[in-house]
């Protein structure tokens, strides 16, 4: 057992599951991860049990019944990852959006700099986006200006998903108590890790939007961002 876990939530990502996987192995440092599949159709789930027999003590998959949000997803491996005491818990795209050669970036401003929550950032020297059309890349911006304006938090990219924690962070958030799951899920935990006082250090990061598989993103996603970040300033959030 390595003292990081790395979460990949999946669904329907046959075509990419197998090549991050591998990819975040070759890294120098050592992970273990943790896939959380939503039932995928598409077999995903299959092929990960298939590398489970390669990686028999580093590879981790739980499955579950039915999809309802990638909040969902994670809060499920962060709560598996407590229970194993994980030291550090990485959230990761499967879909190569996250490079994993920036993993060990995100771990070392945790473990080495003394962050207690690190973030994979798109927006803090600039706009480090490839791929997007620029409708998304302006609305992905503006809303992390957004939610900074709103809220007053001190975070650049405030949606990003590419995000380290210690486990002290996951255990002191009240996870059964976070009311979000798309978009909003994210800004929540980062934004309850800030009122908790925790040190968050932003790691400027490329990302790159998937060539393979379909994209989740979705209104209903964006329409609760726009609208829960409003009932997080205004009405507040229990600790």
């Amino acid at each position: 057992m390595q003292d990081t876990l790395v979460i990949i939530p999946t669904y329907n990502e046959k075509e990419n599951i197998e090549l991050i996987i591998r990819k975040t192995f070759s890294q120098h440092k050592a992970f273990d991860i943790l896939v959380v599949d939503d039932t995928s159709p598409d077999g995903t789930a299959n092929i990960v049990i298939d590398l489970q027999k390669e990686f028999p003590k580093s590879l981790f998959l739980e499955i579950r019944k039915e999809k309802n949000g990638l909040g969902a997803a994670y809060l499920h491996g962060f709560k598996w990852a407590i229970a194993k005491k994980y030291d550090y818990i990485i959230e990761m795209d499967a879909d190569f959006s996250h490079d994993p050669k920036d993993l060990e970036r995100l771990y070392d401003a945790c473990a080495v700099q003394g962050a207690d929550l690190s973030i994979g950032s798109r927006y803090s020297k600039g706009v480090n986006v490839v791929n997007w059309p620029m409708k998304r890349v302006l609305l992905s911006y503006f809303a992390s200006k957004y939610v900074k304006i709103i809220t007053g938090i001190p975070i650049n990219d405030t949606t990003a998903g590419f995000v380290c924690y210690k486990r002290k962070v996951l255990e002191t958030i009240k996870l059964d108590k976070i009311r979000f799951v798309g978009y909003a899920f994210q800004i929540e935990m980062k934004f309850k890790a800030w009122k908790h006082g925790f040190n968050i250090k932003e790691v400027s990061v490329i990302f790159t939007d998937r060539t393979l598989g379909e994209s989740k993103m979705s209104k209903t996603i964006i329409t609760e961002a726009i609208f829960g970040i409003i009932s997080m300033r205004f009405k507040g959030l229990p600790k």
